[in-house]
């Protein structure tokens, strides 16, 4: 049997180690000879064009995770029972250096997910999603990307730099790590810097779903869009926490009017119990901005409706 949580009724929810959801350490795991899926973070946030400070944003995310519960009531799951579940730490990204980061996050993301493991990773900025898709690219080919976020991320270039928060999924479809036909950008909102970003952006493989559409189509509309669109491709989720609302996440570095709700983002990520999710990511929590833990509840509540969806894989389990 897995090893879940630390049990909130010998042990108080705030007190303890603070991992995410209260689970076991990957280092402590001496009696379990294996693990399906590792959340691990990435503290780093050199790669931020507006406001810094999501390098917290690991740590904050697991503080705020503390009131997570085993058994997930929409999806008639308990996710720490179905798979062994465990906080691998984080990830030493070079501040200095966003290229040697980028292959640091690179190199440990690959030991971490070697037998076919799946990684839930928190960040820290989109930056670090680049090296991850690479690592999900080795193990399963061409990637569709599912991607929450207000903005594309599709950009060139800041400052003449090719590797920025802005710039991940450009870099990604250059290198050929995408399914295009299956990528989808979902929230997207806000003023862009030219007419050219949205046929960029589709050029380079992605279909968008646009936060302003979210009252014609209605939740349910965006699910079926978005699960026609992934098909029965391996998936990445990739959830900049911008998505949402600054009501519903004010801690982060670019915030965006007319964004998506909390209630609309979980529906949104249960249906992915649909397909094939390898691995995910959430970014750019930024606590410093943050109040009342609104953020990062937020965050740690997305993270626990990916882990629900990820299915255990059987190289792992043989």
């Amino acid at each position: 049997m897995p090893v879940g949580p630390t049990d909130a009724s010998k042990t108080p929810r705030y007190a303890g180690l603070t991992t995410f959801a209260r689970l076991p350490r990957r280092e402590d795991m001496e009696d379990v000879e294996d693990y399906d899926v590792a959340v691990v973070g990435v503290p780093f946030d050199s790669g931020v064009s507006y406001r810094p400070g999501a390098r917290f944003g690991p740590s904050h995310i697991r503080e705020s995770s503390r009131l997570l519960r085993p058994w997930n009531p929409e999806l008639d799951v308990a996710p720490f029972d179905l798979q062994q579940v465990v906080d691998a730490g984080d990830i030493a990204a070079n501040p200095f250096d966003i290229e040697d980061a980028i292959g640091q996050i690179e190199r440990d993301a690959a030991e971490l997910t070697a037998g076919g493991r799946r990684l839930l990773t928190l960040g820290g900025d989109h930056t670090i999603t680049l090296p991850l898709l690479r690592v999900m690219h080795a193990a399963y080919g061409p990637i569709a990307v599912l991607h929450f976020d207000a903005h594309l991320d599709t950009w060139d270039t800041y400052f003449g730099a090719p590797h920025t928060h802005g710039t991940t999924f450009r870099r990604a479809s250059e290198e050929g790590l995408l399914d295009r036909d299956h990528c989808l950008h979902i929230g997207i909102r806000g003023p862009l810097y030219d007419a050219r970003d949205l046929p960029e952006s589709a050029d380079l493989g992605f279909a968008t779903i646009h936060a302003a559409q979210f009252d014609e189509l209605g939740t349910r509309g965006v699910i079926e869009a978005m699960l026609a669109r992934l098909g029965d491709a391996p998936v990445y989720v990739s959830i900049d926490i911008d998505v949402l609302d600054p009501g519903h996440a004010p801690g982060t570095g670019t915030p965006e009017a007319g964004g998506l709700t909390s209630r609309e983002l979980l529906a949104i990520l249960r249906a992915l119990e649909a397909t094939n999710v390898v691995s995910a990511d959430i970014v750019e929590v930024a606590p410093a901005y943050d109040h009342a833990q609104i953020t990062g509840i937020a965050a740690s509540h997305v993270g626990y409706e990916l882990l629900s969806v990820m299915k255990p894989n059987a190289a792992v389990n043989a």
